[in-house]
């Protein structure tokens, strides 16, 4: 975190892209199109450093020097500082015109191009009007981030804690008056001094007596804090291109009701019962039936129980047996994945929740986690 920015090592960078070309090779593509636009598409970052801004496209072909292109003009100087192992254009008044030049110049008939990242309709269409239908290659790098490197762990590991930060901030900091919107000042500004940024920060605030939300909401509401109300949220830092994901559960200036204890204990008795499942070589399935005990205490869920984590909102996405998250995907767990165990358990009415839960690594005998903020149903604000 002391490095003018953050950086993975050589040896990493050229892994990357070796796996790549490798993907490349097997798919029969000649040359590849990695696309992002509007802070969406993890594969430029992960394969230049340069965290995708207005929109970057990156020109990949063996034996050719890579050529990434990046708007606005302005943005060039520091994408130069940024990106590595790539040569940095301006993308000119369109990038995808400008891509599709230089695609021309390095394609010869018959020979195939591949496509990685959130192309739009009309790029596609102008691709393949001038190179030929591009090959989707988006499955190959999914499966590619699915175990993270050591590096990649540790970078997990910063924005873990700068995830960690933000709950801490929220136990010291939340008083009865503040609406969610100043909740989420709080939680952004107990990291942004350490290079975190906001990933997401959901929140739900309901009185304890007579609920009406279960699960929390993308979008802060004016909604002031009372004594008496539960507060749960999903908080998640980002540190290039990491992110952190700690699922917590308040109660603001009270005890929690009966109803919530209840509902806070089948969330942790789920975490445990799924955590203890997490394993290398343990089915999908498998993370399904260790759920169980939320409908043996009279409850359900709403949010996914279960998702793969860092790069992306990767497989496993799993529900349990009575809000399903259809098909259970063919995956047993591997050393070095990341998992996010977020049992968001509810009343069947939908009128009451509570979530816990946390980012965990898969290791050699189990699963560790990332995060180092306890659990449980904790009082704050009084």
């Amino acid at each position: 975190m002391d490095d003018l920015y953050p950086r993975f090592s050589d040896e990493e960078m050229a892994s990357r892209r070796r796996s790549i070309f490798q993907v490349m090779d097997v798919a029969g593509v000649s040359h590849l199109v990695v696309y992002g636009a509007d802070r969406s598409g993890t594969a430029i970052g992960w394969l230049t450093e340069w965290p995708t801004t207005q929109e970057a496209a990156l020109l990949l072909s063996p034996g050719e020097q890579p050529i990434l292109l990046v708007q606005h003009y302005n943005h060039l100087p520091n994408a130069r500082r940024i990106a590595v192992d790539c040569q940095v254009e301006w993308g000119g008044p369109s990038t995808i015109a400008r891509l599709d030049e230089l695609l021309r110049a390095r394609h010869t008939p018959g020979q195939k191009v591949g496509v990685i990242g959130p192309l739009r309709f009309g790029a596609f269409h102008q691709l393949t009007a001038s190179v030929g239908e591009p090959v989707s290659l988006d499955g190959e790098y999914q499966r590619l981030r699915l175990v993270k490197s050591p590096e990649e762990t540790e970078r997990l590991e910063v924005a873990a804690r700068l995830s960690d930060q933000a709950i801490g901030a929220i136990v010291e900091q939340v008083s009865v008056g503040m609406d969610e919107r100043q909740v989420a000042a709080i939680v952004e500004t107990a990291y942004l001094t350490d290079g975190g940024t906001n990933h997401i920060h959901y929140f739900a605030a309901t009185s304890m007596s007579d609920p009406d939300q279960c699960v929390p909401s993308q979008f802060q509401s004016t909604r002031r804090l009372e004594s008496g109300d539960v507060l749960f949220c999903e908080i998640s830092a980002n540190y290039w291109g990491y992110a952190g994901q700690v699922l917590r559960t308040f109660t603001i200036a009270a005890e929690p009701t009966p109803l919530f204890v209840d509902l806070h204990r089948a969330a942790d008795t789920a975490f445990d019962t799924i955590a203890a499942a997490v394993r290398p070589g343990a089915h999908a399935s498998e993370l399904v039936e260790a759920s169980g005990v939320i409908e043996e205490m009279g409850f359900t869920i709403y949010d996914d129980l279960v998702h793969g984590y860092g790069g992306g909102y990767l497989p496993p996405v799993l529900g349990t047996k009575s809000r399903p998250n259809l098909p259970i995907p063919d995956l047993t767990l591997e050393e070095g994945m990341a998992l996010v165990i977020q049992p968001n358990v509810i009343t069947p009415d939908e009128k009451a929740g509570v979530q816990t839960g946390h980012l965990v690594v898969v290791t050699g005998d189990g699963h560790r986690s990332l995060h180092d903020v306890p659990r449980g149903l904790v009082r704050i604000a009084d």
